[in-house]
């Protein structure tokens, strides 16, 4: 650790569904983490974080209203990530992970990569487009590391987001999962201690650029599905409807990752669903 380094990680929006796994992953590691997250720190307020961040610190801002699905959404996030530049550029922190989005990206034919279009398609895109760059350009790229998780999953996940999460939900509660048309984009899916894992590493180890968190396998909504119900048991069942809007699969070559991170090791889809059901169950 260089002399200038406070040896503190702070996770902004440690509170929430992803910054407290990061917290817990940090912690796991024996880091010195300071969480930050609403009530007390309210970043539509532009003086926030004022006094939070020390010089020195590690900080990772995972901080963000999502999914972003309206332009007032859209205009609160770059609010927010306005807070949150302002304080970084006052502290000067020695490291920046931003966690942003696969969304980012344009859908592709090809496995998507670091290098590939990006292109959002929906304010959610947009969002964490914009919130890459004014994170960036408040510290430079040479101390910051921007990471783009694929579809997040666990028990605690607030948004109830179509897959493993509202899946589990649904056939525990005994009503059908329903799918759009039959199922059959396929995505990859990726345990959310996992991510949390990549996140405090990356951090941890100070790397810098971009990086996709992918587990290079990507399976579709109806397999999705039927491992929920395999897992739950009892009635659960699914429903197939009219397709809408066309089939769009998306899928990862993670080459980079391994690169960067070459003993990292991620949950199969079907053992984490068993481990997903399990825990929710226990929290009831």
């Amino acid at each position: 650790m260089s002399s200038k380094e406070t040896g503190r990680f702070v996770v902004i929006g440690g509170g929430g569904f992803v910054g407290s796994a990061v917290v817990a992953s940090l912690s796991a590691l024996g880091r010195e983490v300071v969480s930050l997250g609403r009530p007390a720190v309210d970043l539509l307020q532009p003086d926030a974080l004022a006094g939070h961040l020390k010089e020195g610190d590690r900080v990772i801002a995972v901080s963000a209203t999502a999914p972003c699905k309206t332009r007032e959404m859209l205009l609160d996030n770059i609010r927010m990530a306005n807070a949150m530049a302002a304080a970084l550029e006052a502290a000067t922190p020695a490291h920046l992970t931003v966690v942003s989005s696969d969304a980012v990206y344009a859908d592709q034919d090809c496995p998507l990569t670091e290098e590939s279009w990006r292109q959002p398609t929906d304010f959610h895109g947009m969002m964490h487009m914009a919130r890459e760059q004014i994170l960036k350009s408040a510290l430079g790229g040479d101390r910051c590391l921007i990471l783009r998780p694929s579809l997040l999953y666990g028990a605690r996940d607030p948004h109830n987001g179509y897959g493993p999460n509202r899946f589990q939900r649904l056939a525990l509660s005994g009503e059908p999962i329903r799918l759009f048309g039959a199922g059959e984009e396929k995505r990859d899916h990726v345990l959310i201690d996992d991510a949390a894992t990549v996140i405090a590493r990356g951090a941890a180890e100070g790397l810098t650029g971009s990086l996709n968190i992918a587990t290079g396998r990507s399976v579709s909504f109806m397999d999705v599905a039927k491992l929920t119900c395999d897992c739950v048991g009892g009635e659960s069942r699914i429903e197939t409807t009219e397709r809408r809007n066309p089939i769009v699969h998306r899928h990862f070559d993670i080459a980079a990752l391994r690169r960067w991170l070459p003993d990292i090791r991620f949950t199969l889809l079907e053992d984490g669903i068993r481990q997903v059901v399990a825990e929710a169950r226990d929290v009831g």
